[in-house]
């Protein structure tokens, strides 16, 4: 069952970035920093937690998940550390992910060989 709650409400987070992709003049940058922006303003109203409780990887992958993630740890660091913690207290939450995302993009790159677009 937690495949099916995960696969619903990660399905339900990109469907509603391809209808904004569909039916505004939002770019896709905009789209994903508006999904990263609206996990961290969830996230800090205790609003996106029931959502990750509910659907685990469905909430918590997609970028709104990001921000949720970034949030969380600016809150963990600010218990720890203070005021400091609000800054570093993120970084740290997200390290993790964003040097996997780092090293496989790099992988990709070399596996691939990419090139400019003209």
């Amino acid at each position: 069952m937690d495949y099916i709650r995960a696969f619903i409400v990660g399905g339900l987070i990109c469907v509603i970035g391809q209808i904004l992709m569909d039916k505004t003049k939002l770019t896709p940058a905009r789209i994903l920093v508006s999904f990263v922006t609206l996990g961290v303003i969830l996230g800090a109203l205790g609003i996106y937690e029931p959502l990750v409780k509910y659907g685990k990887a469905g909430a918590t992958v997609p970028l709104p998940g990001f921000g949720y993630s970034l949030a969380k740890g600016a809150f963990k660091g600010v218990d720890e550390y203070g005021l400091i913690g609000a800054f570093t207290g993120g970084v740290t939450g997200t390290a993790a992910g964003i040097a996997a995302a780092v090293f496989f993009g790099y992988l990709m790159a070399i596996i691939f060989s990419p090139k400019m677009k003209k």
